[in-house]
């Protein structure tokens, strides 16, 4: 037995040392991405199992038990856990954006579900991932022994895909960590390709191009500091939002109905937490929660109590909840010769890409060289033999064996070793005519490829042309569009407004004070006289009043029959289904008892105009728009008001449209807008019109050039007018008039139309009618107008809206029953 030198050590030096070496062998070996593939060495090792075992995206699938095995016995010493589980990872689509292994089998799920056995699952490589080994046999990439010396892995894949950036990477090795974002393809390729022809670009230019992170589970991320901070520096912190609405629900409750989560959200626990809050009393509101996700996507439905405030509880659940999380980015990669852990900036990690996919090709551009040559240098000496082919046959003939045959033919003419060989092995076929001539056509191919390959190397322009066209074509392969939405709020903080598409809506609201949302092309366009499409379900005896199509971020200003203006945005109105009968007002702003909504008006800004204001006496009053951009929660003083009177409509003018007035019997007045000075919020205006006994005001319109004034009347008959028709006469006179009317009826609404307008008519009844003006017949003043719409007995024409051509949902006009 041999007794060995026992050698006096230090614990802290030898702890020390033994600590060092672990640690680096974490941070190299184990836990944190090489910055030219992206890949982490159990990645890596499974990706080039599969690959080397032919397991390719055209191929059948695999057993995961047969691939972790293979990667285990050949190049990854560790537990078989550590391979499937990053193998199932790879596979998930709710955590890799760009999943490079195609699952087959149940691996996994967002509810935090575990994998099947990897004796269940089967795998194959995706095609995408295909790009990252591609060219890896033409020695693109070093080899290394494995853990035993008996089989040889590569040290980096040759990363065609910048998957460093692409799928991102998290790993915790010892005293530092990485994560680092997933990235959409196509901003990417286009980053990249900016940067090659602009190597000085900063990292502000390239924030155009990459506005940030886009995570598989897409979501919002609020604020664009912390992307910034962390392309600019390496390290920084996002904000992630769940992407929700609200939904109406039977007997007048709502719905909170999240569609997507922030990256790494356990959609079953996030359940679970808001069920327990609302048990807690810690979330007021919450009825139950309900998960009806299905293979056509997410949807997490929180029920609301019929008392609650939908936007309070959202706000609650952002606060208290996974719905809203924090990604810290902290981009630690390996880089350099020694593998060296380092915090990049976006510009390196880009820069590392391309150095990378530069020394790849110059690599396989070497190997096809070197191919090349020594193809042409058998080609050549085919050739020689060839032209001398009654020579070559006689020496070989008269040799005694091979091997002096060999040696008769290099001495005899010229060749090498391997030259010799080539001809030694040569056909008799390959004497004929035509086969000749393939070799010569061969061998000016080849010339012509070692020119070409001779050039690359002698061009580092080429080469980087050549990543550019590699780019452009995973791009066009494989690109997709972004999927999370950036809300560029400096503050981190984020209104309900940014979680609302800016779309065309249609805001009603009825007479009992009802009002909804809903897209403005749930209604389809109808030829005049048609029935009309059921819009709502009013209320017994409640009458739709008000219709606006609007912009849903536009800003709302309800005026009601005290004089009194109140503010709301678009998108703060609850969307409701096409026959529901919305939420009440009185929810959303704080009327009065009693107070009614007279005019709805939506307002992008309140920049530099007027709004006109008339009443049913026939008052006018003028004031600037920005008097009324504060609007307190209580309300504001817009006009004031005779005892008796209301306020009716509301415009804004740019100052210089002339006033139309038009009453329910059927007159029409119209005058100069500079006959009504300016006056302050609290004034009562000025007399517009003078009405006769027992008639008022029904409509206020400001004329727009080559349109014309379209009225309605109560039992659905119509024409549009020439505003031509209507000479402007002096403020405070008694008009002209502009439509004959049938006895028993009267003027419901009138409004300024062009010729690509669209049309909406309500009636009392809640049955709305889209249709183009051009359906309108154009008549003069005195004509009784032909049938708009023909309301059921009973019913009669309450409101009408003029929309934007493009409100359309693009279909023919067609007649559609009531049952529709």
């Amino acid at each position: 037995m041999e007794i060995g030198i026992v050698k006096p050590v230090s614990i802290t030096t030898e702890m020390r040392t033994a600590y060092l070496s672990y640690a680096m062998s974490v941070i190299v070996s184990r836990a944190l991405p090489d910055a030219r593939d992206g890949m982490k060495p159990v990645q890596r090792r499974i990706m080039y199992g599969m690959w080397d075992m032919g397991f390719r995206a055209n191929t059948s699938y695999k057993k995961s038990a047969r691939i972790v095995g293979d990667v285990l016995g050949k190049m990854h010493p560790h537990g078989d856990s550590s391979v499937y589980d990053a193998l199932a990872r790879l596979a998930q689509h709710w955590n890799m954006r760009y999943p490079l292994i195609d699952g087959q089998g149940n691996f996994g799920s967002i509810d935090g579900d575990p994998p099947a056995a990897m004796r269940y699952t089967e795998a194959r490589l995706s095609t995408i991932a295909e790009e990252l080994l591609f060219d890896i046999e033409k020695n693109t990439v070093d080899f290394r022994d494995n853990f035993d010396g008996s089989y040889r892995e590569p040290s980096v894949l040759p990363g065609l895909l910048p998957n460093l950036l692409l799928n991102g990477a998290a790993g915790i090795a010892v005293g530092m960590a990485t994560n680092i974002p997933p990235h959409n393809l196509r901003e990417l390729c286009d980053a990249i390709t900016h940067l090659i022809d602009n190597p000085e670009v900063t990292v502000e230019e390239l924030i155009k191009i990459i506005p940030g992170p886009d995570f598989p589970t897409a979501g919002n991320i609020l604020g664009t500091e912390g992307i910034v901070a962390a392309y600019g520096t390496g390290r920084g912190q996002i904000t992630l939002r769940a992407k929700a609405h609200i939904e109406e629900a039977n007997r007048g409750a709502f719905n909170i109905v999240v569609t997507e989560l922030p990256y790494q959200v356990n959609k079953a626990r996030l359940q679970e937490r808001i069920a327990e809050l609302a048990k807690e009393k810690k979330i007021e509101g919450v009825r139950d929660v309900r998960d009806e996700s299905d293979r056509t996507g997410m949807r997490l439905v929180i029920l609301l109590k019929q008392d609650s405030q939908p936007k309070r509880v959202l706000n609650a659940l952002y606060k208290h909840t996974q719905m809203q999380t924090t990604f810290g980015i902290n981009m630690l990669a390996l880089v350099e010769q020694g593998r060296q852990p380092k915090v990049l900036t976006l510009k390196r990690m880009l820069q590392e890409y391309v150095a990378h996919r530069q020394e790849v090709i110059r690599r396989r551009t070497e190997y096809e060289l070197e191919k090349a040559q020594a193809r042409a240098h058998i080609l050549e000496g085919l050739k020689i033999a060839l032209d001398n082919i009654d020579e070559v046959i006689r020496t070989i003939r008269e040799s005694r064996n091979a091997e002096s045959a060999r040696n008769n033919l290099i001495r005899n003419f010229s060749l090498s070793e391997i030259q010799a060989q080539a001809i030694l092995d040569m056909q008799l076929r390959r004497l004929a005519a035509l086969e000749r001539k393939k070799i010569e056509d061969e061998y000016a191919e080849v010339i012509k490829l070692i020119a070409e390959l001779e050039d690359i190397l002698a061009n580092p322009r080429r080469v980087l042309q050549m990543i550019q066209q590699d780019l452009a074509r995973i791009k066009e392969k494989y690109g997709d569009e972004r999927r999370t939405r950036i809300i560029p709020d400096a503050s981190g903080e984020v209104s309900d407004e940014d979680l609302i598409p800016d779309v065309r809506v249609l805001i009603t609201l009825t007479d009992r004070g009802y009002v909804k949302r809903q897209a403005a092309d749930v209604y389809r366009t109808q030829r005049r006289g048609g029935r009309g499409i059921k819009g709502m379900i009013t209320r017994e005896q409640d009458l739709v009043r008000h219709l606006l199509s609007c912009g849903s971020h536009d800003n709302l200003l309800f005026f009601t029959d005290k004089g009194k203006v109140y503010q709301l945005k678009a998108h703060e109105v609850p969307d409701s289904a096409r026959t529901a009968k919305g939420l009440p007002l009185v929810n959303l702003i704080s009327l009065d008892p009693g107070e009614q909504v007279t005019s709805m008006l939506a307002v992008p800004d309140y920049d530099g105009e007027y709004l006109v204001m008339a009443t049913h006496r026939g008052k006018i009053k003028r004031t600037q728009l920005c008097e009324y951009s504060q609007v307190r929660s209580n309300g504001l003083i817009a006009i004031g008001l005779e005892e008796g009177d209301v306020l009716g409509w509301v415009r804004i003018s740019n100052g210089h449209e002339d006033v139309l007035m038009t009453t329910v019997q059927g007159q029409t007045i119209r005058f100069r807008q500079k006959e009504v000075r300016a006056m302050g919020r609290p004034a009562t205006g000025v007399n517009g019109v003078n009405l006769s006994d027992g008639d008022r005001v029904i409509s206020m319109e400001l004329a727009i050039p080559d349109s014309d004034l379209l009225v309605v009347t109560a039992r659905g008959f119509g024409k549009r007018t020439k505003l031509e028709e209507y000479p402007p006469k002096g403020r405070a006179t008694g008009g002209v008039i502009t439509i004959k009317l049938r006895p028993g009826d009267e003027v419901a609404g009138a409004a300024i139309v062009n010729q690509r307008s669209l049309l909406t008519f309500v009636t009392a009844a809640g049955v709305v009618m889209r249709t183009s003006v051009e359906e309108i017949s154009q008549l003069g003043r005195l004509t009784q107008g032909v049938t708009i719409i023909n309301p059921d007995s009973g019913d009669r024409v309450a409101a009408l809206s003029v929309g934007d051509p493009e409100e359309d949902a693009g279909e023919s006009p067609t007649i559609i029953s009531p049952e529709e």
